[in-house]
This record gives C-alpha cells, structure tokens and sequence, in this order.
C-alpha cells in the first residue's frame, strides 16, 4: 500500500473513531510499525491529526455533542454492581492501599472502582471523578476533598461525560489514574462505547500511572473499542480467578499485575 493510501486509511479511520491507538492501527494497516509511526508523524506536521500519548486523534473539528446520544452502550451500572461483589470489594482494597496521603488521585465511575472508596477514608486524598456513585460514597469522607468533570449526566452508568474535550476538564494532574474496563485482552483495554472511550482518553493524558481495576470475568471477553494498548498499561488489579493464559498475556506486556486475594 503506498503512503497516500495509508494516510486516507489512517484519516477516514480517525474521523469515524475520534481516536485511533497505535495497536488497532498497526493490527489493521499492511505496514510496519515504523512505518505507521511516520505516517502518523507526517500527517501531525501537517495539522490534520494530533499526536496523543499511545495513538493520535481528530482535530479541526467539533466532536459530536454528547446530548445527541440516547444512551450509553454497555451493561448499565446497576445490573454490573451486583455481579462478582466479592471480587470487587478485594480489588478495591488492593487498589487503595497504592494511594499515598495527601496525593490527588482520579478514579474513573464504574462498579469495581466504587469498592475503593471505603478504603481511602483517612488519607486526605483529592479525588478527580466523573461517577456520581464515587461523589456519594466519597461525601461522608470529611478529609477527602473531591472534584467533578463538567458535562451530562449519563444515567446508564450514573456518571458524567462530555464530547466537548478539554473545555469542561478541570486543570488536573495526578499520579495514578484508577479505571475500569468492559475487556481486557491482547488488544487492551477495551470499552463498549466510543464516548467512554474518548473521555478516558482524556484522563489518560492527564495522570502519570494507569491502573486497570478488572475482576478476572473482564478477560473472557475480546471485543470493544480500545482505549489504550496493554503497554500503555503500568498496573493491573484482578482477583484470584485469573488463568494463567491471561497472566502470561499481562506479563508479556510488561505490565504488573496485583492478584487480589477473594
């Protein structure tokens, strides 16, 4: 495939998708991984994408206004609460003993990152969130201080997302960024929804250290939108349950991983 053909494959893909990680790009084009790298180069020079942390994204244009969505795709959060609760309450334990106190930390809305919050009273964290359900179990917390993202309100997760990118985002640096998945597979990290996709993106850039909060059912499914590769990954909390093809797969990556004991 010529260069020409590459850079409006690469084009129409990142118009359809808002953004594009290298992995998918490199698992779709018929070219190799230095190559692509240039592409994507080239086509930044040339103002019509931005390169971002692990892939590039869409500039020049107004992402589609998250009132025109009906809904989120996905399992809704009050169906994926009640499942593997143990699980979640160990990983959640796991996840809060890596804060340190008096640092800002964001935790991403979803039903396993819910189950630290009962652990991170008494450290005097500022916490960066987009979940409603994270808010509530956080206010009783006098020394917890907590920050929201601007945006609508999605009922089907109970949290707050925006498509209007960085104008509703509050000037935040952290640490560690803890999020959930839908999946986790050799592709990575993987969400039902492209406007999920894009809003931890946007939490991605902003935080030094990414840890996937998952229980050990998340690695049975493949499929989804990828938010980022494995190797962008630094830490994965899971629960017992995990086979060993999926520690090998995690290990081959370079990525740690804590086994929460259920």
């Amino acid at each position: 495939m010529h260069a020409n053909q590459r850079e409006h494959q690469i084009l129409r893909l990142i118009e359809q998708r808002g953004f594009l990680s290298f992995q998918e790009l490199d698992a779709t084009m018929d070219a190799s991984p230095a190559t692509l790298r240039r592409d994507l180069e080239r086509l930044a020079r040339e103002g019509l994408i931005e390169r971002i942390r692990g892939g590039a994204k869409q500039i020049g244009k107004k992402p589609v206004s998250v009132g025109a969505k009906q809904g989120l795709s996905g399992v809704p959060f009050h169906e994926n609460a009640t499942k593997n609760t143990a699980r979640k309450q160990s990983i959640g334990r796991a996840a809060a003993a890596l804060c340190v106190a008096n640092e800002g930390v964001m935790i991403d809305g979803g039903s396993t990152t819910l189950q630290m919050c009962p652990y991170l009273d008494g450290l005097s964290l500022q916490v960066l969130t987009n979940s409603l359900h994270i808010v509530s179990a956080l206010l009783p917390q006098i020394a917890t201080r907590i920050l929201v993202l601007g945006g609508s309100v999605f009922r089907e997760q109970n949290i707050i997302l925006s498509a209007a990118g960085e104008e509703t985002m509050p000037q935040f640096h952290a640490p560690k960024l803890f999020m959930g998945a839908a999946a986790v597979g050799a592709q990575g990290v993987m969400q039902a929804d492209v406007i999920l996709v894009a809003a931890e993106r946007r939490l991605i850039d902003r935080a030094d250290e990414i840890i996937i909060l998952v229980d050990s059912s998340k690695f049975l499914g493949s499929s989804g939108n990828v938010v980022c590769p494995l190797e962008e990954v630094d830490t994965i909390i899971t629960d017992d349950g995990i086979g060993d093809k999926h520690v090998q797969m995690i290990e081959a990556a370079g990525v740690k991983l804590v086994v929460a004991k259920t």
